[in-house]
């Protein structure tokens, strides 16, 4: 029986988020005892000798990039690696549970984001489920009590840098391969690994902490092309919402691998994320229908004039 493009994209969004989970199981679980570097460096160089392969038989050769592009790759580069640094520095302090609640804030937080600085239309409804995300994300975090820290601060930083990411990713020019893009944060994120090197001192792996490393590896690159393929296929205002699968692992995961559960205003702060982030995304979709009958209809029109 053929699957249709949206089901694909679904599956395509619920495997990559349930890969980046467990790949940061695994960070999470490598940096207790290898240093945060050290684990940073040896990732992201098995994930570059990874992407390079995947390039060669895929047939990417190098091209010249616009000074746009440049710039574009240059921010999103520069992203990738504050986002990864604050995040790997949260993960190693926070629940799992705990800091995939606050990255559920993200689609907001990119709306949010695209309205401001690219001037991208947001109405008075988006708006609003955007301010009760926060919200959302207030009741996770809890300014003033016990919960809140040096780490949630830094999980809050890391959504920033993800924005900033995101927003460069989608100006930069389609006729750049996903792998070039993603090419350019790997070895980006890997020399900041080794540069780390120089405040922590490297040793030697055990053969647990090798397998655990270059696990994440290998799941970070299925991770990045499942993402990939599942924002080529389908409807993407009925595929993003499927992001939200990610806390439902993380949840399991942290329970399941380190005996943790998210506490009452975490899961009550996601599920108000969570739903104010799925009715952006199905209001979205709501307007895209209405403009695309619109314009059918207008076509129709057009066509019966003639």
């Amino acid at each position: 029986m053929a699957i249709s493009n949206n089901s694909r994209g679904i599956l395509y969004m619920v495997v990559a988020m349930a890969t980046f989970t467990l790949n940061d199981t695994f960070m999470k679980l490598a940096t207790e005892t290898v240093p945060l570097s050290q684990a940073i460096a040896v990732r992201g160089t098995l994930t570059v000798l990874a992407l390079l392969l995947l390039a060669r038989v895929m047939g990417v050769k190098g091209q010249a990039l616009s000074v746009t592009d440049r710039k574009l790759l240059g921010w999103r580069t520069f992203a990738e690696v504050g986002g990864t640094i604050t995040f790997l520095l949260a993960l190693r302090q926070m629940p799992l549970a705990n800091i995939s609640a606050i990255l559920q804030s993200l689609p907001l937080a990119v709306t949010l984001a695209a309205a401001v600085l690219l001037k991208e239309p947001v109405g008075w409804r988006r708006m609003t489920a955007i301010l009760v995300g926060f919200c959302g994300v207030m009741m996770i975090v809890r300014p003033g009590t016990e919960g809140f820290n040096i780490w949630s601060i830094l999980a809050l930083i890391s959504v920033g840098f993800i924005v900033l990411r995101d927003l460069s990713t989608r100006q930069v020019g389609a006729h750049i391969p996903s792998v070039v893009i993603a090419l350019y944060s790997a070895v980006a994120v890997t020399i900041m690994g080794y540069a780390g090197l120089a405040l922590e001192s490297w040793r030697i792996l055990s053969v647990t902490e090798t397998l655990m490393v270059a696990s994440a590896a290998g799941i970070l690159i299925l991770g990045y092309m499942f993402s990939v393929m599942a924002m080529r296929v389908g409807d993407v205002a009925i595929i993003a919402p499927f992001r939200y699968t990610s806390l439902i692992v993380a949840i399991f995961l942290g329970w399941f691998v380190f005996d943790t559960l998210p506490g009452l205003w975490t899961v009550v702060g996601a599920v108000v994320v969570v739903a104010t982030g799925l009715y952006t995304y199905l209001r979205e979709n709501q307007l895209h229908r209405r403009i695309v009958a619109s314009k059918s209809s207008l076509t129709g029109t057009a066509t019966a004039d003639r």
